[in-house]
């Protein structure tokens, strides 16, 4: 009887409880403790506010200062001699820019269009289409195949004629195969350039001929090459010696050779392309692949007349630079983060993590740092994998890139089943208790 009175008496504390928390529901919360966490300085602190760290909190606040003002100083490339009015070096796995001058100015690009021709040619044709040349295509102004009004080739065959030996006429019959007129054509190549972050592009022709409107940067036209050198056909004709052909109707015969002389300055040179308009000067895109970086140089403006020799020159100081000064590093930081507190939870708290690879080409005098933005608190429901926040490594003070910190683990929100099931076990471990004394 005794023992029967005990349960009755508990079992009347928890009917009593559930009524109490039911009327509570909406600001109920299982844990009112959390960890708090000050991203800036490192510091962890309890939900009361008080620092856990208090005594050496000073001490890493100054020494936490000093490596902020290390990381802030930046330091600039030494100079390299150069011809070009604008040039520019860029890693081709990740299209950072190693080196510029003028880089990001716009400037004429005249026959280096002719790389975003033939990417765009490759993806949106048929290397096995038959191209038939208009009366505007046969009447381009040198450099020219000489292909004829109404005369047929294979879209394959008039690449190796567009990359090898630059022919204006070669350009516009793609275009207008390829895109319905030179104008469609432009556009396509105009919308490829945005889609690949290039805003300071514009395509008017695609043989690049002078044309008001038509003009690129250093930067941009590195970063279509990094796109073009990606795609297996691309290197194929860009890389090749020379290439035989016939129009398919007459039979008449063409051999074309390659005019790029850097495919063979430097080992494992593959590109790309050769420019020259009276308005651009003398222009060069190269690339350059060895076994733990592709390097992408671009040069405009590179003299007229004479020296039509320039551009090599200072393609081999780009690229040489590139190759002596830069390693290839990882800068990805594996962080540890205390776990987070979530308001109105089932669980209470959650742990964070961040994951990348940031093997990079870097400077022995190049900083990185790093800046994590994470939350204090989280609010129920979160799931898990959700990003929450984010690791920014900078550079020399300019951000690189930005990685995202996501949660490991979910936790639901607190709801009237999970109370009534938080108080079941509850009062079957006190009931178990009663019956075990």
């Amino acid at each position: 009887m005794i023992l029967l009175y005990g349960i009755r008496k508990r079992l009347n504390r928890y009917f009593f409880m559930c009524l109490g928390l039911l009327a509570a529901f909406t600001s109920f919360s299982c844990v009112n403790t959390g960890s708090f966490y000050n991203e800036k300085y490192g510091s962890y602190y309890n939900a009361g506010g008080e620092n856990k760290d208090s005594n050496n909190d000073l001490d890493n606040l100054i020494e936490k200062m000093k490596e902020e003002n290390d990381d802030s100083e930046t330091h600039s490339p030494p100079k390299i001699k150069l011809s070009a009015l604008s040039a520019l070096l860029m890693d081709a796995e990740n299209n950072r820019v190693l080196y510029e001058y003028n880089g990001y100015q716009e400037m004429p690009m005249a026959s280096t269009t002719k790389i975003m021709t033939c990417i765009i040619a490759l993806e949106k044709g048929n290397l096995e289409d038959v191209v038939t040349v208009s009366s505007y295509a046969s009447q381009m102004p040198d450099v020219q195949l000489n292909v004829r009004e109404g005369e047929q080739y294979y879209l394959k065959d008039l690449l190796y004629s567009l990359m090898l030996e630059s022919h204006n006429d070669t350009a516009v019959a793609i275009a207008e195969h390829v895109g319905g007129t030179v104008e469609g054509f432009a556009t396509m190549m105009n919308d490829k350039a945005r889609s690949l972050g290039c805003h300071n592009t514009n395509f008017v022709t695609p043989n690049g001929l002078d044309a008001e409107g038509h003009y690129t940067t250093a930067r941009d036209l590195a970063v279509i090459t990094s796109y073009a050198i990606r795609n297996k056909a691309f290197l194929e004709i860009t890389n090749t010696a020379s290439h035989q052909f016939s129009e398919i109707k007459s039979g008449r015969r063409f051999s074309v050779s390659n005019k790029n002389k850097f495919l063979y300055m430097m080992d494992g040179a593959i590109g790309v392309k050769t420019g020259f308009t009276g308005k651009a000067g003398y222009c060069f895109v190269g690339a350059l692949k060895r076994p733990d970086r592709t390097l992408i140089s671009v040069v405009l403006g590179c003299g007229w007349p004479p020296k039509k020799n320039l551009k090599w020159t200072d393609t081999v100081r780009l690229m040489t630079y590139g190759v002596d000064n830069y390693e290839k590093k990882q800068i990805f930081e594996k962080k540890e983060f205390p776990p987070v507190y979530v308001k109105n939870g089932q669980t209470s708290h959650v742990n964070l993590t961040v994951e990348g690879d940031l093997s990079i080409l870097l400077r022995k005098d190049e900083k990185v740092k790093v800046e994590y933005d994470v939350p204090d608190m989280l609010y129920a429901p979160v799931d898990e994998g959700m990003t929450v926040g984010s690791a920014r490594y900078y550079i020399d003070g300019r951000l690189y890139t930005e990685l995202p910190v996501r949660t490991t683990a979910g936790s639901k929100k607190i709801d009237l089943k999970f109370c009534f099931m938080r108080i079941l076990r509850l009062w079957g471990m006190e009931l178990s208790e009663s019956l075990i004394r």
